[in-house]
């Protein structure tokens, strides 16, 4: 793991600490083989190889947390309720975390995304 990514997350109040954390888990898990790594002051994943794409990214903000698929183009065609949106995340609390589903559902669009755009 990062120690990059261990830095911000540890700054972090318990509470989005720890939902952030299972995140992560989460994303390593279904993103074997995929690159920790620090993308727009955030910390993600990325493709394994030298031009690997950014998948997907993770934050915490003042009132909630995101899941950010690196592209406006995802989340749109996904049905994300009752969770609210951008056009670029999905935006979630520690009390009420992202099911294993709905973050399946996002990176396979951002994976297919990529393979048939390569971005």
């Amino acid at each position: 793991m990062s120690d990059v990514v261990e830095t911000y997350l540890a700054a972090l109040p318990a509470d989005q600490q720890a939902a952030l954390r299972g995140l992560r888990a989460t994303l390593v898990r279904l993103l074997p083989g995929h690159l920790e790594v620090m993308s727009y002051a955030m910390p993600g994943f990325r493709q394994p190889g030298p031009k690997g794409r950014m998948v997907a990214g993770f934050a915490a903000f003042a009132r909630h947390l995101g899941l950010y698929p690196h592209s406006g183009n995802v989340i749109p065609q996904i049905d994300c309720r009752p969770f609210k949106t951008s056009k670029s995340g999905i935006l979630f609390t520690p009390a009420q975390p992202l099911p294993e589903a709905l973050i399946e559902a996002i990176l396979r669009a951002r994976q297919a995304e990529i393979a048939a755009n390569g971005r």
